[in-house]
């Protein structure tokens, strides 16, 4: 092979190393659900593919966020970063700059009408939390407020165990990071749970990859696999 050979070689794996560096900075991204705070929509375990193009993707090489084709609309399952941590979260837009969202006993409305709860999402708790003594919000009495422009509502599907909008506020659109998309992988802990990987054996993750492989099967929800997310 000639040097000129080896130089084209070289500049194509680059090229495509590069291309698949912008891809996965701006086009698509993966992300671990990490709480219960979706379910039934999102379980623990579940690995989902986002879109980060739809809303403008953040390019962090180059420090500039490429321009939007859309913001959240109500019923869009979001990835961003809330205003109280750098953490990323997922819940989902109930409701967006100007519009007027109030909950009245744990029933959700936007501009006066009801908003109802995805039919994977549930309630667990049939206490209702009153206002305070001077009507102070509480997460199933709140509003009516106003949410400011370019801001979004987030609430989780789990409404009674979802740290939200109803806690921390509104998200900015320069917070937005993408749209849920698909479940890709489902991991089940439940079941089977694996052993714990300490410091001190250093057998435990042979250990664990041995028993995650002979539980493979049962550990994997396949049902979940490739569903779209709505």
């Amino acid at each position: 092979m000639t040097k000129n050979e080896v130089f084209d070689n070289l500049r194509q794996i680059l090229f495509a190393v590069i291309m698949a560096f912008i891809m996965i900075e701006s086009v698509v991204a993966t992300y671990k659900i990490p709480s219960g705070s979706m379910e039934d929509t999102l379980l623990v375990g579940d690995f989902i593919t986002a879109n980060k193009f739809v809303y403008g993707a953040r390019l962090t090489f180059l420090d500039y966020r490429l321009p939007a084709i859309s913001y959240p609309q109500q019923g869009d399952i979001v990835i961003f970063i809330p205003p109280h941590t750098p953490m990323k979260y997922i819940k989902r837009c109930i409701a967006v700059g100007g519009d007027t969202l109030e909950i009245i006993n744990k029933n959700v409305y936007v501009n006066g009408e009801e908003y109802k709860l995805p039919k994977t999402g549930k309630y667990l708790d049939r206490v209702i939390k009153p206002r305070g003594i001077r009507g102070e919000n509480s997460f199933d009495n709140f509003g009516p407020y106003v949410i400011p422009k370019d801001m979004f509502f987030m609430m989780g599907d789990n409404r009674d165990n979802s740290y939200d909008s109803r806690a921390w506020g509104p998200v900015a659109k320069e917070s937005i990071l993408g749209k849920a998309m698909i479940i890709h992988w489902s991991w089940s802990d439940d079941a089977y749970p694996s052993p714990e990987i300490t410091m001190t054996d250093p057998l435990s993750v042979p250990r664990v990859f041995v028993y995650n492989a002979v539980h493979f099967f049962d550990k994997v929800r396949w049902s979940r696999l490739f569903t779209v997310l709505n």
